[in-house]
């Protein structure tokens, strides 16, 4: 059955189309201005493009924003976030007041200067830096067609409508998307390029001279070039529809826009663009569009009427959709887990465990979860930055995700780590995926500005970061990470798990899949021994736990001598050091702390339990010290960068053997004793 009902505006009274767009620049006039910050420009400008969009072309249902198969919205230019409040607020979409106009860019206030999902209702994803919104796009764009394949046209059939500026092409995450889009044939992607030819710096042309549509039809994108049509609205219609036609291809609209217009002094120049009009531009405008000049967000009741109505002509078409999901003859389960973003029964009992001795990378034990994972949690679909087979993101047997593949689970991102991260962003907000992405460790600082906004949007998205410390060996100081796990665990909102053994990393997908938000997972490349039973990983839930200890420990705080910190391959180190301490008649307890974050969540009852405040700590980590202070007295790291050799000769000579690290306890101990 499909798509029905698409919406329509014909019939519409044109003096109140004008009316009402001329309403919403209002409003992104006084947003900024009230605020003294802001950027008024673009919505003023994109406004026409604004109301076709929500009144003819997207399918939605203001009263059911999160309705699964409702047309996306995207702002990647979001320092023009006025434009989306204004049209949240008109059309119900959200429950954005007036007042919350008012109150734009202000403390606490549901208005912040860059739209934020979960934020602000009907906000779809998080855009501030400039492209992030691109990539985003082209996740959806996978998402939706991989559900579409899966599930069929009558569960999920809609579009994604993305609204980017010249910032948004300029930044390198785009060409990046772009090209992945491009070789993937998304159709359902209608990209509008606002080519105003205005940045905070002045005109583009100051920085920027690229032909953007030779460069996007190289891409493989369809590419329409419409001109000087910003305020015809059936020309922005039609180049719409146009583009929605084209199936096997995302599409590019290139609008030449004037930044904006109609203000006497400001049309086309860079003030437009960054900073408010001022009160008397601001009335001079509104003379020229016919709005009360001294009545600051400006909505008469017959304009909020019309959008409102707007608003809900999406709800036949939803209900009806509603109805046809409840008897469709699909896999309910796969579909109602993909929805959640979560296993179907059971699904954790399909992970693999390894013996005690056996020797594996987690790099590899990871990727046999995924492999064992993705037929119960339907949702996972992903791969690696070129590196797939490395980093453990190998999908066997579940189709290439390609034109010919649309369901296929595997994903080739390409060499492109930050494309990757704006792409697995789109996905998860998009809902129905649980997208994995890998690379090397040390390039996650390729992907940083993804991640970020990954953790700032809760968005459930899985890392698989791997050749994780000096270990990887040969390659050497550029690929060998160093201060990545610090900077990453200055990251709020993202668990960074670097598991201790084959077992550890099961447990490690088990709290990824189960848990909100960004997971990541810090892998090797060298074979580890497993060193914990499956039943002992299970205390990775609590971050960090104890995994071994001296015989005779009765009360921690008076029996033991030293607590030993490890985090993923330095684990077995600290266990090896152990009986090098006990010969010297140490009471010692082995600490496996795969994850602060978790840890941290912990109460303090518990935390003492497992580091007593009262016991000297020493850390075992194979990067930088910064951080450790927080948890140990002590630690065995490097703060300076790696060498090339083989990994068993650098972690050798850098200090990461069990005589080293028994040796740096002493001395520890010594030195505590001296200060007493």
């Amino acid at each position: 059955m499909g798509r029905v009902g698409r919406m329509t505006a014909s019939g519409v009274d044109t003096d109140l189309e004008q009316r009402a767009i001329n309403v919403i620049r209002g409003i992104c006039m006084d947003g900024p201005q009230a605020a003294n910050s802001g950027h008024p420009g673009t919505g003023m400008a994109l406004a026409p493009l604004a109301h076709v969009l929500w009144t003819r072309v997207m399918n939605y249902d203001a009263s059911c924003v999160d309705w699964p198969d409702r047309d996306r919205f995207v702002l990647s230019c979001g320092h023009a976030s006025i434009l989306l409040y204004s049209m949240l607020f008109l059309t119900g979409s959200s429950d954005l007041t007036l007042d919350d106009l008012r109150n734009f860019r202000q403390f606490g206030s549901k208005t912040p200067g860059h739209p934020e999902v979960h934020h602000t209702k009907g906000v779809e994803v998080t855009t501030g830096p400039l492209g992030q919104g691109f990539g985003n796009g082209v996740g959806m764009g996978i998402a939706e067609r991989y559900l579409r394949s899966r599930f069929g046209a009558d569960a999920c059939d809609h579009y994604t409508f993305v609204i980017a500026s010249d910032g948004d092409l300029e930044e390198g995450v785009s060409h990046e998307a772009a090209s992945l889009a491009g070789h993937l044939k998304l159709g359902r992607l209608v990209y509008v390029y606002d080519d105003n030819h205005i940045t905070i710096d002045g005109p583009t042309e100051l920085s920027y001279t690229d032909d953007a549509g030779m460069r996007f039809e190289s891409y493989g994108w369809h590419v329409d070039r419409i001109g000087e049509v910003a305020n015809d609205t059936d020309a922005l219609e039609a180049a719409l529809r146009r583009a929605m036609a084209v199936e096997d291809a995302p599409s590019l609209v290139i609008l030449r826009s004037h930044i904006g217009w109609p203000s006497p002094k400001f049309t086309d120049t860079e003030q437009a663009h960054g900073s408010p009009l001022g009160e008397d531009e601001v009335r001079a405008t509104k003379e020229i569009l016919g709005l009360p000049p001294d009545e600051t967000f400006y909505v008469p009741d017959d304009v909020l009427e019309f959008y409102r109505d707007m608003g809900t002509r999406g709800r036949p078409a939803r209900e009806e959709w509603e109805k046809r999901l409840a008897s469709l003859a699909i896999d309910k389960a796969a579909w109602d887990a993909c929805i959640d973003a979560t296993g179907m029964n059971g699904w954790s009992s399909k992970l693999p465990t390894w013996s005690i001795g056996d020797k594996v990378a987690t790099r590899k034990s990871s990727g046999a979860c995924l492999q064992a994972l993705v037929d119960v949690v339907p949702g996972l679909i992903g791969g690696g930055a070129d590196l797939t087979g490395n980093t453990g993101t190998v999908i066997k047997d579940h189709g290439v995700q390609s034109a010919d593949e649309p369901a296929g689970r595997q994903i080739y991102f390409g060499i492109r780590e930050h494309g990757m991260g704006a792409v697995m962003n789109g996905m998860a907000l998009h809902g129905g995926t649980i997208p994995v992405g890998g690379t090397f460790f040390n390039f996650s600082d390729y992907m940083r500005g993804a991640v970020r906004i990954a953790a700032l949007s809760e968005a459930k998205v899985v890392y698989s970061w791997t050749h994780d410390s000096i270990g990887l060996g040969e390659d050497g100081p550029t690929h060998q990470p160093v201060e990545q796990l610090a900077s990453l665990r200055a990251m709020p909102q993202i668990r960074v798990i670097r598991p201790a053994d084959a077992n550890e990393s099961a447990v490690a997908w088990q709290v990824a899949i189960e848990s909100n938000g960004p997971t990541a997972l810090i892998l090797t490349r060298q074979d580890l021994p497993v060193v914990l039973t499956p039943e002992q990983a299970q205390g990775l839930r609590n971050g960090a736990y104890v995994v071994a200890e001296s015989d005779g420990v009765d009360d921690p705080d008076d029996d033991l001598d030293l607590v030993l910190i490890g985090t993923g391959s330095e684990v077995s180190v600290c266990l090896d050091a152990k009986p090098l301490l006990e010969s010297d008649e140490l009471k010692v307890r082995v600490v496996s702390m795969p994850c602060w974050e978790l840890f941290a969540l912990l109460d303090d009852d518990a935390q003492e339990a497992v580091l007593p405040s009262d016991v000297p700590t020493l850390a075992v980590e194979a990067a930088s010290s910064f951080g450790w202070d927080r948890w140990s007295d002590d630690s065995v790291t490097f703060d300076h960068y790696g060498a090339s050799a083989p990994g068993k000769v650098v972690l050798e000579n850098f200090g990461y053997t069990a005589a080293n690290v028994a040796e740096r306890a002493r001395q520890l101990l010594d030195e505590l004793d001296e200060g007493d």
